[in-house]
């Protein structure tokens, strides 16, 4: 069977890129893409090591990565029982480029707090 290959175009308002973008766009996904690069995690290692993520929030992030192919989710039978997420060949391909743009944002956050009090100052009401 020949699978038939589909044109997308992400400025199409029904393409389904859009879906995907949105996923990649959460703050959340990219902390945990970022945070799987070094080898598969367990879920509270990933609780902990990213501050301020509930976990729900969590739980749903982790489900959509793995819906989207992006990671996968190992459970062990342990008492308690274990569960590791890891990065699938497809999320492979994105490390560099969440790695760029999550540090991105820590090389260059001065710069932006001072065009943010620029900006401010000159649009103050």
């Amino acid at each position: 069977m020949t699978a038939i290959q589909q044109a997308y175009d992400v400025y199409e308002d029904r393409c389904p890129t859009r879906l995907v973008l949105d996923r990649l766009a959460d703050k959340w996904a990219l902390l945990i893409l970022d945070r799987l690069e070094g080898g598969p995690v367990r879920f509270n290692h990933i609780r902990r090591d990213i501050k301020g993520i509930s976990q729900k929030v969590l739980s749903q992030t982790l489900r959509k990565l793995e819906r989207d192919g992006l990671i996968s989710r190992t459970i062990f039978p342990t008492v308690p029982v274990t569960v590791e997420y890891a990065l699938m060949p497809l999320g492979s391909t994105l490390t560099d480029t969440v790695s760029a743009l999550a540090h991105w944002a820590e090389k260059n956050m001065d710069a932006i707090v001072a065009a943010q009090r620029a900006y401010d100052q000159t649009h103050a009401a």
